[in-house]
C-alpha cells in the first residue's frame, strides 16, 4: 500500500511539473520572459538600445535598395541632403484632429509618434498623456512609418526618411482637415509631400509629387515601411499570447503574418509582387499599414536593418520623368485600433488584421452576433452574457446527449469501483469487466465526449472573439469591472469560476483511478490561478458558460433519476 501511494506520489510530482516546464517552454516560444528568469534574447538586445547605443534608425541599411526594375540605381550612404552628423533633433511638426494626434519629424518627414486620442493606456502600458501611443521612438522602444524615393543613378540619391525637409504650408484644409506640406530637394528630383489628416479618420492621406529638376530622364520608386523593434507592447499578458509583428495582404496570395522571429533567420515568406494589396505591422487590438491607393504594380519586403530592429514595407515605381516633368503618388497610412467596421472600409483585407487564426470562418459569424446583440442591450458585459447563453442554447441537443451520457456513467460510477477492487492490477481482466458491463447498461464510454468535442472550435472561436475584440478595451459591465478587456481587479469573477468548476467535477461521474480523481480535482485550481490573470470579458464568458452548463446537467440527470427510479418501482 505504501509502495502504491508512493508511485502516485511520484506521478503527481511529475505530472504538475510537466505542466510547468510546458507552460514555461510556450512562454518563451512566443517570446516572453522565462518564469525561472531567463529573459529571450530580443528582449535583451531591445534593453541595449537604451543605454547610449547608436539609434539603429540612423543606419544606411533603413533605405531599401530599388527593386530590379530600376536597373542600375541604388541607395548611397551619405546621400545629398541627409542631416549631418551630431545634428541636434529639429522640432517635429503636429497633425492634429479628434482621434489621433501625430508628430512628424522634419528630418525624412518621418511619423515618429501617433497617438490615439480615444483610446486609454492600460496601467502596466501608461504614457504621459494617458492614452495609446503606437508609434514611438524612445530608448528600448523604436516604432515608425518612413517614406521616401530610390532608384537615383549611381553616385546620387533622391529624398529619403534621412533627408531634411523644409515647411511649404500647414495649416486647416478644405472640410476641417488638417494639411502639412513639405518639400525636399536632392539628386535631381524636388519632392513635395502633403500630408491630409480630415475629422475621425484614423488614416493620413499622403500625396507625393516628384519634379525632375535635373538635366536627365528619371524613374523614382516610391517606398513605404514600418521600422519597429521586435519587443512585445507595453502591457502585453504574461499568461496568453497574441501575435506581434510584420504583416502582408495581397488578393492572391491573401493575410499573411511574417513573424520578427522568420525575419531574423532570412526565413519570412510572404507575397513579394502585386498590383494590388498592402504591408503593415499588428499587435493586440491596434495596426499600422502603409496602402498604396493606387492600383500599380508594387514589391513588398520584410528585412532586419539592425540588433532587434526590422521593417516592413513597399515600392512602387513611379512614371518615368523627363527634365521639368511631374508625376504623384497617392498613400494613405493607417494608424488604428482594429474596429472591424472601420477597416473593411478603408481597404481590403484590413478587417484580417483582428487575428482569429484558423477559426475566422467561425469567429466572423460570431463576432456579427455579439455586435448585434450590443446593439440592442448597449452594454458589452451583457451581450457576452446574452452570447454565452444563445450558443450554448443551439448547442443543447448535442450538450444533452453529453449529459445522459455521463448520467448513466456516473450511476454505474460504484459497480465500476467494485470491478477496481476485485480485479487489483491485473487491468485486462478489469478493462473486460468493464466494457461488459457499458454492454449490459447500453453505456457508450466515449459517449459524453464527442458531442463535446464538436463544440469545441465554436467555443474556442468565441475565446478568440473576446480576446481579439477592442471593443472589449475600456468597456464596463457593472460595479467593480470598470474595463473588460484587463483582469478582475478583485478577483471575484475566477473565484467564483473556480467554484462552478469545482461544482461541475462534483456532477460528473468519478474515474476510477485515483490520480485521474485528484487531477480532476486539482484542475478547477489550476484554471482559476490562470484566470486571475485573463481579461475580465473572457472569465465572464467561462463563468457564465459554466452556470449554464450546470444548470443543463443538473436537469437532465434529475430527469434520467427520476425516469431510473420510475422503472425500478
Amino acid at each position: 500500500m505504501q509502495s502504491s501511494q508512493l508511485q502516485r506520489t511520484i506521478l503527481w510530482v511529475v505530472f504538475s511539473m510537466s505542466l510547468l516546464f510546458l507552460w514555461d517552454g510556450w512562454q518563451r516560444y512566443n517570446g516572453k520572459p522565462s518564469m525561472f528568469g531567463e529573459p529571450p534574447a530580443v528582449q535583451a538586445d531591445a534593453g541595449a538600445q537604451g543605454k547610449g547605443a547608436t539609434p539603429p534608425t540612423q543606419n544606411d541599411a533603413s533605405i531599401p535598395a530599388a527593386p530590379a526594375s530600376a536597373a542600375g540605381a541604388a541607395a548611397v550612404p551619405g546621400a545629398a541632403g541627409a542631416p549631418a552628423a551630431g545634428q541636434p533633433r529639429l522640432e517635429p511638426l503636429k497633425l492634429r484632429s479628434d482621434v489621433l494626434a501625430l508628430e512628424i519629424d522634419p528630418v525624412g518627414g518621418q511619423v515618429r509618434r501617433g497617438e490615439l486620442l480615444k483610446h486609454k493606456a492600460s496601467e502596466e502600458a501608461m504614457t504621459d498623456t494617458g492614452n495609446v501611443v503606437l508609434l514611438e521612438e524612445a530608448p528600448g522602444r523604436t516604432y515608425l512609418a518612413q517614406s521616401g524615393l530610390v532608384g537615383a543613378p549611381q553616385g546620387s540619391s533622391f529624398p529619403t526618411h534621412k533627408s531634411v525637409f523644409n515647411v511649404l504650408e500647414q495649416g486647416a484644409g478644405e472640410g476641417g482637415a488638417q494639411q502639412l506640406k513639405l518639400v525636399a530637394e536632392s539628386g535631381g528630383a524636388r519632392l513635395v509631400r502633403t500630408y491630409r489628416l480630415a475629422p475621425g479618420a484614423y488614416t493620413v492621406d499622403i500625396t507625393d509629387e516628384v519634379t525632375n529638376v535635373g538635366t536627365e530622364p528619371m524613374r523614382p520608386v516610391l517606398y513605404m515601411q514600418l521600422t519597429r523593434d521586435g519587443s512585445s507592447p507595453p502591457g502585453d499578458s504574461k499568461f496568453y499570447s497574441t501575435y506581434t509583428g510584420p504583416v502582408v495582404y495581397t488578393e492572391a496570395a491573401k493575410f499573411q503574418k511574417v513573424a520578427f522571429g522568420d525575419i531574423e533567420k532570412g526565413k519570412g515568406d510572404h507575397a513579394k509582387g502585386a498590383a494590388d494589396g498592402w504591408a503593415g505591422i499588428i499587435q493586440h487590438y491596434f495596426v499600422t499599414a502603409w496602402i498604396p491607393t493606387e492600383s500599380a504594380t508594387r514589391e513588398f519586403y520584410t528585412r532586419k536593418i539592425d540588433t532587434n530592429l526590422y521593417t516592413v514595407g513597399a515600392t512602387q515605381p513611379m512614371a518615368e520623368l523627363a527634365p521639368g516633368a511631374s508625376a504623384s503618388a497617392s498613400t494613405r497610412l493607417l494608424i488604428a485600433p482594429q474596429d472591424q467596421r472601420m477597416l473593411e472600409s478603408v481597404a481590403p483585407g484590413l478587417d484580417l488584421t483582428v487575428d482569429y487564426g484558423w477559426l475566422t470562418v467561425i469567429a466572423k459569424p460570431i463576432f456579427w452576433l455579439l455586435q448585434w446583440l450590443h446593439g440592442i442591450v448597449g452594454n458589452w458585459g451583457w451581450s457576452i452574457v446574452l452570447l454565452t447563453i444563445v450558443i450554448k442554447t443551439m448547442f443543447f441537443p448535442l450538450q444533452a446527449a453529453s449529459y445522459r451520457s455521463m448520467a448513466r456513467m456516473k450511476a454505474v460510477s460504484p459497480r465500476l469501483m467494485q470491478l477496481r477492487e476485485r480485479y487489483g492490477s491485473d487491468r485486462v481482466k478489469m478493462n473486460q469487466a468493464m466494457m461488459e458491463l457499458y454492454k449490459e447498461e447500453k453505456i457508450n464510454p466515449l459517449g459524453g465526449c464527442l458531442p463535446i468535442v464538436v463544440q469545441i472550435p465554436v467555443f474556442i472561436a468565441l475565446y478568440w472573439v473576446l480576446l481579439a475584440s477592442v471593443e472589449m478595451r475600456n468597456a464596463p459591465w457593472i460595479l467593480w469591472i470598470k474595463d473588460l478587456a484587463v483582469p478582475d481587479p478583485w478577483f471575484i469573477l475566477p473565484l467564483v469560476m473556480a467554484g462552478t468548476m469545482f461544482l461541475q467535477v462534483r456532477l460528473n461521474p468519478k474515474p476510477p483511478d485515483p490520480v485521474q480523481a485528484k487531477v480532476m480535482m486539482m484542475m478547477p485550481i489550476i484554471f482559476s490561478v490562470m484566470f486571475f490573470f485573463f481579461p475580465a470579458g473572457l472569465v465572464l464568458y467561462w463563468l457564465v458558460n459554466n452556470i449554464y452548463s450546470i444548470a443543463q446537467q443538473w436537469t437532465i440527470t434529475r430527469t434520467i433519476e427520476k425516469a431510473a427510479a420510475a422503472k425500478k418501482k
